[in-house]
């Protein structure tokens, strides 16, 4: 069965770092475009960064500069390195597989349980 498990979620300060990890099991996530949203509380989701297959990455302007998505094809592994962390980014993060046979991300229907980030003093 596959499935992704996302970690790397916490409590940090504003100006703070996290490195948030998807693992893929049951499947090489290589072959596919990944992508990373952010549900903040009460409101709804949204497309945070996108790595296609060929390592071509895209952000929403909010985290552009800030965040860096990329991934481990050895590991399996989608990484979210999120640098000067603000409370507008406190959010459930999940991570996404793309639909498969499209090199660019598309949002697919496996998604992973959600790790917690709160930016907070």
């Amino acid at each position: 069965q596959v499935q992704l498990v996302e970690s790397g979620g916490d409590l940090v300060q504003p100006g703070g770092s996290l490195r948030l990890s998807c693992a893929a099991s049951g499947s090489a996530s290589s072959l596919y475009a990944m992508a990373w949203w952010r549900q903040p509380p009460g409101k709804q989701r949204e497309l945070v960064a996108s790595i296609s297959k060929g390592g071509i990455t895209d952000y929403t302007d909010s985290v552009k500069g800030r965040f860096t998505i990329s991934r481990d094809s050895a590991k399996n592994t989608v990484y979210l390195q999120m640098n000067s962390l603000i409370p507008e980014d406190t959010a459930l993060y999940y991570c996404n597989r793309g639909l498969p046979f499209y090199s660019t991300y598309r949002q697919g229907n496996l998604w992973g349980q959600g790790t917690q980030v709160t930016v907070s003093s």
